[in-house]
């Protein structure tokens, strides 16, 4: 059963809001019926995630299984497509033994979940002082004319959203996008449009080696001279014991009462 704030949507401010807008990072906080998306929907893990499920809860105590409500969600939401319907956020409820209303705080609270249906390519324009001011503004028009759409809005074929949102952490690389997973920066409207062509084609470009990609050829932020500090080798990650819990596993549940809390 929806709480009665989450649902307001079905109401008559539902009847005036067809679709969630999340402009600069804002989003609406209470639950929009369409046809693909009521309380009736189902919706269920696949055997092969339900593997996933099992592995998230056993990273936590047997008696906090709530603490694995964001990571079963964002599951959920990779299974469905790219958005969480009511019914994938009631099934994390289910399995995490927690009212279904805790799990729409958090789907509700965090940016990263999308409560309506998104494109393929979810575009997400960082729009915050930096990258306004190095022209993000002529990147979202770019994205705008050529797609067709508007922010917030969907292509027809459903393939591309867009939608304006707050800084993502990329300035020194400003201006850049959030395409699905990945981070594409130091944009121009020419390489805006070649990734977009490239993703009509099936054809995304790879990331680079630190797990993003600038357009202009450059390497993560390095300047035109390339790296010119911090140049020793790679430290090589301390060894981990393989005999560690040779005596058995340990039951994060009894770790506070071992230590005397």
């Amino acid at each position: 059963m929806l709480s009665s704030s989450f649902r307001r949507g079905t109401g008559v401010v539902g009847r005036h809001l067809s679709q969630q807008y999340r402009c600069m990072g804002t989003a609406k906080s209470f639950h929009i019926d369409t046809p693909e998306n009521t309380v009736e929907t189902k919706f269920d893990f696949t055997e092969e995630n339900y593997e996933r499920v099992k592995k998230i809860l056993g990273k936590y105590p047997t008696n906090y299984k709530q603490s694995g409500i964001i990571p079963l969600l964002d599951l959920a939401q990779r299974q469905h497509g790219g958005w969480l319907p009511v019914a994938a956020m009631d099934k994390v409820a289910q399995i995490v033994e927690a009212a279904p209303t805790r799990v729409y705080e958090v789907a509700s609270f965090y940016t990263m979940f999308n409560r309506t249906k998104v494109g393929k390519y979810f575009i997400q324009l960082c729009g915050t002082t930096p990258c306004m001011i190095c022209g993000s503004e002529d990147i979202k028009r770019t994205i705008e004319d050529h797609l067709g759409i508007q922010n917030g809005q969907t292509t027809p074929d459903g393939m591309f959203t867009l939608l304006e949102v707050e800084c993502l952490g990329a300035c020194a690389n400003a201006p850049m996008i959030q395409m699905n997973d990945d981070y594409y920066e130091c944009l121009t409207p020419e390489t805006t449009i070649q990734l977009l062509e490239k993703c009509k084609a099936n054809d995304v470009p790879v990331m680079g080696k630190w797990g993003s990609l600038p357009m202009n050829g450059q390497v993560s932020c390095e300047g035109p001279l390339g790296k010119t500090s911090l140049t020793w080798k790679e430290p090589v990650p301390a060894a981990v014991a393989v005999d560690r819990f040779k005596d058995g596993t340990v039951d994060p549940s009894t770790v506070k009462k071992h230590m005397a809390y």
